[in-house]
């Protein structure tokens, strides 16, 4: 993996389809380093606020991997920011394959 591979724009790091998603509906989700180094690493998935910030994090810094393991699509969908990474889903089958 280079330097690059964690450059990627935004639309490749994430999962082609809201079911890709497996993070947890509840409990504690305790990032690795390589997401969050500082002090905010815990957060409980069932509290909207924490959630969203994970959230944020894992989108903003993560590897599609880490987008799939963390987020959950059911939460995800009761957020409102679910319905603009629905949108996601149509770019990416309109997009051109490399």
């Amino acid at each position: 993996m280079g330097l690059r591979t964690g450059l990627a724009a935004p639309g490749r790091r994430l999962p082609d389809r809201l079911d890709d998603l497996h993070g947890p509906w509840q409990g504690t989700v305790v990032l690795p380093v390589h997401l969050s180094w500082h002090q905010f690493r815990e957060f409980d998935v069932a509290r909207q606020k924490p959630r969203l910030l994970l959230y944020s994090i894992v989108i903003s810094q993560g590897r599609r991997n880490d987008v799939a393991r963390f987020l959950n699509a059911e939460r995800l969908r009761e957020e409102r920011g679910g319905e603009r990474y629905a949108g996601q889903e149509e770019c990416n089958a309109a997009a051109p394959r490399r």
